[in-house]
């Protein structure tokens, strides 16, 4: 064959990237489609890690050369060689501080990603049910491989966080459970013809939890007990590069946090004394809870949101946005028992034979306000991470394959997300007080994740303007107690979200700097058109330029 390694271009090499990965982690290729991946689970041991970074490395040797060539410098190649230069060196750092021998959180592990993919999964005939079964039967050793690496930080003093490690023993109960674990759960629609198989295979996948929550609850919590639940500023700043794509001015971001808090907070009391005069904002909410309104049923909600992103679809398209069919295609779905307690979303496979989706955590809740509900569907599904994910995987033969599938910056589709609701509030669709204030109540959940999540991993001081505490440190009880008086949400969505802001530090800052990022970009681009700005198109180019981090983000953006 000849050598035809003079001509590859970054995308090339993103692509073939993408390719190698799919065969390290298996849980990758069902997200992206590959079916050849369905029946396997990656390998969590330390080798395994290795394994990922030995890739990151080649990869990014064959970008260095591939720089090099003439044609490197167009617009697709540039910015595809940027992002996938700064996310093998952001997750390398991650790698080299031997971060994945102490990875435990209520919602970013290797066994909830075991779990999730099995959601993933085609079920449609018997073929698809078989994969399923022979996945199941590779559950024991993805664990096992698991626990090898975190046994490893054990030896190594590298500790995960005690309130981190205390939930997931939590969460891999509820998996269990009592009568039937989650995985014999999901195999029970399966097809008579297979029903031996499919049970046995469930029971094994399950006796690997039992296994793995016996270890955690006997071994390692009593191992790390004492360790501290934060990461202080130099690890912290690690995983601010992870997340966000940039190197943060941290007290200048903790800063930018406290000021938007004081700006919502004056919008919140506003709307608040048209919902109940004279209350303030939590109790406007608390009133909200009780006598605003609901959706009854489980059932009754999913297709409620359901028909909410609908709505949204047709009127967005065509106005301020311009989407193909597909694109225009998103389910609403109930997230399975033992999630945390945040909705998600997922996105559609490469062709699109799986949708988009969204997922509502219930928290064993039948009675839903709408408040809380709309403008977190506005960020979750339409025009939020959907139309983004979505629109990456439409555009996937303008971009390289990493760029419309596995490049995501956290920061970047977290912070569109948030635009997206204020886009929505600009656009007159929070027409009433009670849509709007459960808008500003998610807007300031956000401020304050700025707040805490900054201020106890460093351990900040309160600044004198602070209602709260001032003059004093943060502390993680300090936080939840800050974020519970500051939130109309319930106390487990409280603790649940403290645990994961603990377990995932500077992932949670993302959404207001993510969504500063897409403002001062949409700003500047405005200035440069001036009344020849075109928000429909200015949209459209941003969404189809594919993922960047924070720090080419806004460069990017007043480009277009």
């Amino acid at each position: 064959m000849p050598d035809t390694s003079s001509s590859v271009l970054p995308r090339q090499v993103a692509d073939a990237h993408v390719d190698a990965l799919i065969e390290l982690d298996p849980i990758t290729g069902t997200y992206l489609g590959v079916r050849k991946s369905a029946r396997l689970l990656p390998d969590f041991t330390p080798a395994g890690q290795a394994a990922v970074a030995d890739l990151a490395r080649a990869t990014l040797a064959r970008l260095d050369e591939a720089e090099r060539r003439p044609g490197a410098d167009s617009d697709s190649e540039r910015r595809c060689a940027r992002l996938l230069r700064e996310r093998l060196t952001s997750e390398l750092a991650v790698h080299e501080a031997q971060e994945g021998l102490r990875c435990i959180s209520n919602l970013r592990s290797p066994v909830h990603s075991v779990r999730q993919v099995f959601t993933m999964m085609p079920v449609a005939d018997e073929a698809d049910w078989a994969a399923v079964a022979a996945r199941l039967r590779a559950v024991p050793a993805a664990l096992e491989g698991y626990r090898a690496s975190l046994r490893r930080g054990l030896d190594l003093k590298l500790f995960a966080g005690p309130r981190a490690t205390a939930t997931f023993v939590g969460q891999l109960t509820e998996w269990i459970g009592t009568d039937r674990n989650w995985f014999e759960e999901f195999v029970a629609p399966g097809p008579d013809a297979l029903r031996d198989e499919l049970d046995a295979a469930a029971r094994v996948a399950g006796e690997a939890l039992v296994a793995l929550r016996d270890w955690l609850s006997e071994v390692y919590a009593p191992a790390i007990a004492g360790a501290p639940d934060t990461v202080g500023r130099e690890r912290y700043a690690r995983w601010v590069r992870y997340f966000n794509g940039t190197t943060l001015d941290l007290d200048e971001a903790y800063a930018y946090g406290w000021s938007e808090y004081h700006r919502i907070l004056g919008e919140m009391r506003t709307e608040a004394d048209k919902i109940l005069p004279g209350a303030g904002p939590w109790e406007a909410l608390a009133h909200l809870d009780v006598h605003g309104v609901h959706i009854e049923g489980v059932d009754e909600v999913r297709e409620w949101l359901q028909a909410l992103m609908d709505e949204a679809i047709e009127a967005l398209d065509g106005t301020h946005f311009e989407l193909a069919e597909r694109v225009r295609k998103v389910e609403s779905h109930i997230a399975p028992p033992g999630s945390a307690a945040a909705p998600y979303y997922t996105g559609p496979s490469e062709d699109f034979s799986r949708p988009g989706r969204t997922w509502l955590p219930t928290m064993g809740e039948t009675r839903f306000p709408v408040y809380d509900l709309v403008s977190t569907w506005y960020h979750e599904g339409v025009p939020g991470h959907h139309l983004q994910i979505a629109q990456w995987r439409h555009v996937a033969d303008r971009l390289s394959r990493y760029q419309a599938t596995i490049g995501t910056v956290s920061a970047n589709a977290e912070g569109w997300a948030l635009y997206a609701e204020r886009l929505m509030d600009e656009l007159g669709f929070l027409p009433d007080p009670e849509r709007r204030i459960g808008y500003l109540d998610a807007q300031m959940m956000r401020a304050c994740r700025v707040i805490v999540d900054i201020g106890m991993h460093l351990e900040l001081e309160i600044p004198d303007h602070s209602p709260f505490h001032p003059g004093e440190r943060w502390t993680p009880e300090l936080a939840q107690e800050f974020f519970g008086s500051h939130s109309g949400r319930p106390a487990d969505f409280v603790e649940s979200e403290l645990t994961r802001y603990l377990s995932v530090p500077a992932q949670a800052i993302g959404y207001k700097l993510g969504e500063r990022a897409w403002l001062m970009g949409r700003e500047n681009a405005k200035k440069h058109h001036g009344d020849a700005f075109d928000a429909r198109a200015w949209h459209m180019a941003a969404l189809s330029q594919g993922p960047l981090g924070l720090d080419d983000l806004v460069d990017e953006l007043s480009k277009l």
